[in-house]
């Protein structure tokens, strides 16, 4: 039986800071927050993280699926993502990102 294999985007994280350094890395993860939001909000609701989710690949995952992934990084409950919980999330979806971010952050904030 075929296995199904899918490429995680949180994965590319660490390569992507090394590339790109902290700096331009969080510019990128507010391009995939600006990609994901609902334009008139402003935040990342499920109804924008559905419609948009097939640029990040996710088309495969269920309703349920991508409403535990919105409500993990909602932060204040408010059935939304802001900016900040969205990168919040993507730091704590990456185990590499989590045990490096000491490191980029001081470096994002030397700048």
């Amino acid at each position: 039986m075929p296995s199904k294999t899918r490429i995680v985007f949180e994965d590319f994280f660490p390569a992507m800071i090394e590339k790109l350094g902290a700096e331009g890395f969080m510019d990128e993860l507010c391009n995939g927050f600006r990609l994901l939001m609902d334009g008139e909000k402003g935040v990342i609701t499920f109804e924008s993280l559905k419609k948009n989710s097939v640029a990040l690949g996710l088309q495969g995952m269920s309703d349920d699926e991508l409403m535990c992934r919105l409500e993990e990084g909602d932060l204040d409950g408010d059935g939304e993502l802001n900016q900040m919980e969205f990168c919040v999330l993507m730091f704590r979806l990456s185990p590499d990102l989590m045990n490096g971010s000491t490191r980029w952050l001081e470096e994002v904030l030397m700048n």
